[in-house]
């Protein structure tokens, strides 16, 4: 096994990773990567690693080639280094505690949970577009349009902008895979400054035009005089667009695609709802939207033999940790929609850093993929589906059905 080492690049692995990656838990579970950055894959290290108060989520804490590749990014801005990124998953307590706890008021579980009736509305209307059809791609007609759509109207933004917001969002997820071109990096560069300038815009047209919003909620929270600044509210409103659109689209797609591969299991949530909450928690465990989180070392961290250098990156292997059998059992790689531990998934990560939109995701995913196979029963793949080719926020990028 001297030649075994952790490589996404190989053909087939965005397909199917988890073969590889249960190679990795077993033969190298703890190790450096080519491409730099340490990874883990068990799950009680992946928890560990997530849980563990001493280490850091601020990538200027890091050295490395790591370290380089985000300076490159930054230094495309019109050849000068901007501020440091204040998005809550780039920064450590207790500016982490303050952004959260802000944030938090706004993004409350009752302020999730009445925005059901319009995600079901704008469900319905894409399944009604979708019927007409009979031939359609899923990703391109309701995995790709409904997050969208609902981070939109969630935030109050101004009608017109989603063709540029789609396109510069999509440029900058691309970055979030360890291995990234140049050519990626600028363009993603020339994205994010055209999202910081537009979202600022936004946020300034909003306060003129307060409405009952959550960019709104967000920009008059409050607590003992402490408010958002403005390049606070941009970096928090950029990240909801970036990881709250694309992580749900990769939910519902590759979701919908594991159930029409296990008709007895999407047989059994069509025909009971009630299945519906344990079902996208375990539909989360199985595909993984985001199959890897970050940390980075501030002092000497150990796992087993093996000692991680401080200041080091530390890939969490979530999509690893979801099929561990050492946690899940050997029926780790089966998907079953009862499984009476599915919520321990890793797929929000773990912490202090949980995903603050979990509740989000999961009731757009719940809605769209119930909805889906209620409506269309009998649905069937009309080709083969197309991979995104990402390797963190792997998802299909067409998945056409033929619906009767």
């Amino acid at each position: 096994m001297t030649d075994l080492f952790f490589n996404p690049l190989d053909e087939g692995y965005v397909a199917n990773p988890f073969p590889h990656l249960a190679e990795m838990r077993e033969h190298l579970p703890v190790q450096q990567t080519l491409a730099g950055p340490w990874a883990v894959f068990r799950n009680a290290d992946v928890t560990r690693l997530l849980r563990e108060p001493g280490l850091s989520v601020d990538p200027a804490m890091a050295d490395g080639p790591e370290t380089e590749r985000d300076r490159m990014f930054l230094e495309i801005h019109n050849g000068e280094l901007p501020p440091p990124s204040t998005s809550i998953l780039d920064v450590d307590p207790p500016d982490h505690t303050r952004l959260r706890r802000l944030v938090s008021k706004a993004f409350t579980p009752r302020a999730i949970e009445a925005l059901r009736p319009m995600i079901q509305d704008l469900v319905d209307q894409q399944l009604d577009i979708m019927a007409e059809q009979g031939t359609v791609d899923v990703v391109d007609h309701l995995a790709f349009p409904l997050p969208f759509d609902v981070i939109t109207k969630m935030l109050g933004m101004p009608a017109g902008d989603t063709d540029s917001l789609r396109t510069w969002g999509e440029q900058l997820v691309r970055t979030l895979d360890p291995i990234v071109d140049e050519q990626t990096l600028r363009d993603a560069a020339i994205a994010d400054v055209k999202m910081d300038e537009h979202i600022t815009g936004v946020i300034e047209w909003k306060r003129e035009n307060p409405g009952d919003d959550l960019l709104t909620a967000l920009i008059d929270v409050e607590e003992d005089g402490d408010r958002l600044t403005t390049t606070e509210l941009r970096d928090q409103v950029g990240l909801l667009f970036i990881a709250g659109h694309e992580t749900t689209v990769n939910l519902i797609g590759t979701g919908i695609y594991e159930l029409l591969r296990n008709p007895e299991q999407l047989a059994l949530w069509r025909d009971d709802e009630s299945v519906g909450p344990g079902a996208i928690d375990e539909l989360l465990r199985y595909v993984t939207p985001v199959q890897f989180s970050r940390r980075i070392s501030i002092a000497p961290i150990r796992f087993g033999d093996v000692e991680i250098p401080e200041k080091a990156f530390v890939l969490a292997g979530l999509a690893s940790a979801n099929r561990d059998p050492e946690f899940w059992g050997d029926d780790a790689d089966s998907l079953d929609l009862t499984r009476s531990n599915a919520s321990q998934h890793m797929s929000f990560g773990n912490g202090i850093h949980y995903c603050l939109g979990a509740s989000l995701a999961k009731m757009e995913g719940q809605v769209a993929i119930h909805s889906f196979i209620k409506r269309f029963p009998n649905a069937t793949e009309a080709s083969e589906p197309h991979w995104n080719g990402r390797i963190n926020l792997r998802g299909l990028e067409k998945l056409p059905l033929r619906l009767t």
